[in-house]
């Protein structure tokens, strides 16, 4: 359950990103309130999470679904360039959430 907790609080790390994307500069009433809930749902999953995960897996992984996962959002919704530079990073840090995975199993 821990790990299902994880996922779907890196998930809403994407998705307070994005909003406060939309919300320019928390000018915008709705991409504001969607940041703001977005974000407490994201850190009490994260928090849930950390109740079984070792807080070096927990964080690593939060932090790099939500890293890769703005990324692509900027890229494939936002239009945002990218360049193999960029690609190459997002594949370096997915592969680090590989290995942090397979060695908190272990």
């Amino acid at each position: 359950m821990a790990w299902l907790h994880l996922l779907a609080a890196g998930i809403l790390e994407i998705v307070w990103a994005f909003s406060m994307k939309q919300s320019q500069g928390f000018s915008k009433p709705t991409p504001t309130v969607i940041t703001l809930v977005a974000m407490i749902a994201s850190f009490w999953l994260l928090a849930m999470s950390m109740r079984t995960l070792p807080l070096s897996t927990a964080y690593a992984i939060w932090t790099g679904i939500g890293a890769v996962g703005a990324f692509l959002v900027g890229t494939l919704i936002l239009g945002e360039p990218a360049n193999a530079l960029k690609i190459t990073a997002a594949v370096l840090i997915v592969a680090g959430l590989v290995l942090m995975k397979v060695a908190s199993a272990s």
